[in-house]
């Protein structure tokens, strides 16, 4: 590929070259003042594919015209409707189509998960995991370890970044695991982590945690749909993440689970519910639990229909494309971006830092604006810019490989540099 160039005609050029250019026509884009705004939020909450009403509108037509009748009467059967997902959703995270299952939200997952993985004992009790975490998963971990009577002080280590740094050492995560390998019943870490843009080496973390046989699960919400995972190759234990930010399936979505299957048939404690009962007898409404040889025993009720409708809409997309070349596209839009930033910064009009490391990141770009306030973010959504903002000066932008174009990353940058309108 040439050099880059920061001009709008080499942007359109880009786009032009895309071989995935005709999915963005697949997007509603939103709107600002007749123009397609630059939206680079897909990693807070994926736009709406054009089918997605459809989807969810053949499983009203179903309700209307079976009623119950629809569980097994519908063009999709509802009784059986999560299974279609297991295999389109297994090639997003590299895992086996038995490993995955669409159900709940995050975390919900994740306490599920935790309840047969975290597994204290009174020398092994401690969680590690990164520090500034997403709240979310602080709290699951928080409340986990006040159930089982420990202190959270005590009981959960988190590696931080280095005085004066933003991202995480890997070597500090795998010398914490060294160090703390006695006193460890869990690692749990954010796959890619929300606010820097981190991709962490999962791989070499489950190997080493693995040493010294302890579990070892990731928190995906950021990393689904947007790097390159092998969770089964990988050998991660378990896994969790939602469906509505990469994944396009619409606010609060179903998510999904992830767990080898080298634990499917072990005696791990769960938390049952009917639809993780054997499914040739779940209708005989046994009193005994069986349940079912994959991670589907994780399930607890039947299948959110509606929400999984607009999940389909968008995973038939991943499907017909496929990750890689999506991951191919992703490494030069986000390339471009940070071109543009350096480009920026050498017309001395704006000072931007990008802490998200270049090395390891999937689409998303974390940037410090130097002596800026919140006024540049609102500044920037006043002008069809849709990013997101982290106190005290931190943006969030992701140029999503499915809908966004070299076009906005210009775009974005012309505004950047100080290009807004009075």
């Amino acid at each position: 590929m040439m050099p880059f160039q920061n001009t709008l005609e080499f942007s359109k050029q880009l786009d032009q070259s895309d071989a995935l250019n005709y999915l963005r026509n697949q997007f509603y884009i939103p709107q600002h003042k007749g123009v397609d705004c630059v939206y680079f939020t897909g990693n807070s909450l994926g736009l709406q594919p054009k089918n997605t009403a459809a989807t969810i509108q053949q499983e009203l037509n179903d309700w209307a015209t079976y009623g119950v009748e629809g569980h097994f009467l519908a063009k999709n059967p509802w009784v059986s409707y999560h299974e279609q997902f297991a295999l389109p959703s297994s090639k997003i995270v590299g895992a086996l189509p038995h490993e995955v299952v669409m159900m709940n939200q995050l975390t919900v997952n994740v306490h599920l998960l935790l309840v047969s993985f975290y597994r204290p004992t009174k020398t092994k009790y401690k969680i590690l995991c990164e520090a500034k975490a997403f709240p979310s998963d602080q709290y699951a971990l928080q409340s986990q370890v006040q159930f089982h009577g420990y202190n959270i002080k005590d009981s959960i280590i988190e590696i931080a970044p280095r005085s004066g740094e933003y991202g995480i050492h890997h070597e500090d995560i795998l010398a914490a695991i060294e160090n703390h390998k006695d006193e460890l019943a869990l690692v749990f870490i954010g796959g890619v982590n929300y606010f820097t843009g981190q991709v962490f080496d999962m791989k070499s973390i489950t190997q080493k945690a693995h040493q010294y046989n302890i579990p070892v699960g990731f928190d995906l919400a950021h990393a689904a749909g947007n790097i390159n995972l092998e969770l089964h190759n990988w050998q991660v234990d378990f896994a969790a993440w939602c469906s509505y930010k990469y994944l396009n399936s619409g606010p609060g979505s179903v998510a999904g689970a992830y767990v080898h299957q080298k634990h499917h048939t072990s005696k791990l404690p769960i938390f049952s519910g009917w639809w993780g009962h054997d499914k040739t007898n779940r209708f005989k409404m046994d009193q005994e639990f069986v349940p079912i040889q994959t991670v589907e025993k994780w399930q607890l009720s039947n299948a959110p229909i509606l929400s999984m409708a607009a999940y389909k809409a968008s995973v038939e997309l991943f499907d017909t494309v496929g990750m890689a070349a999506l991951l191919a596209k992703s490494k030069i839009l986000t390339a471009y971006l940070e071109f543009i930033i350096h480009d920026i910064n050498k017309s001395k009009n704006t000072e931007l830092e990008i802490i998200t490391p270049i090395e390891n990141r999937g689409c998303q770009i974390s940037i410090i604006a130097k002596n800026q306030n919140k006024q540049l973010f609102n500044k920037l959504i006043n002008h069809g810019v849709i990013t997101d903002w982290r106190e005290p000066n931190v943006i969030r932008c992701a140029p999503v490989p499915m809908y966004n174009s070299y076009e906005d990353v210009y775009r974005f940058g012309t505004l950047l540099n100080g290009g807004f309108k009075p």
